[in-house]
């Protein structure tokens, strides 16, 4: 089994963009089945982690600057870290995200060795 990062996107700022109240609760027992059975597979190497939305970019003249940029959309409210024979199973996986269904996406990524 490889690992694979699950990072969790979507708009967390624009007003228009973000669901009802009862979506939210809705999404939120979604999150929890989805969790549930990728943890009940054995599937689930570590648990959802949450970030704030405010952050910090070092550049590579080591600036510090807020972040995430300001021009783009879309935030990373989480990330997950799953555990599949390959990036297909991942991305089937993923495509049980509750996050799809609130207009977000998933970004899948493998780990790999350091040499």
């Amino acid at each position: 089994m490889n690992e694979f990062l699950l990072i969790f996107r979507r708009d967390f700022t624009n007003k228009e963009a973000q669901p009802s109240p009862d979506e939210l609760q809705a999404s939120l027992k979604l999150w929890q089945d989805w969790f549930g059975g990728i943890a009940a597979q054995d599937k689930l190497a570590r648990p959802l982690q949450r970030w704030d939305g405010k952050g910090k970019v070092v550049t590579s003249n080591k600036v510090v600057t807020n972040g995430p940029y300001v021009e783009i959309k879309e935030s990373i409210g989480g990330l997950a870290i799953i555990k599949a024979a390959d990036y297909e199973e991942a991305c089937e996986i993923a495509q049980g995200c509750p996050i799809l269904l609130l207009g977000g996406n998933v970004e899948v990524r493998m780990a790999s060795p350091i040499e």
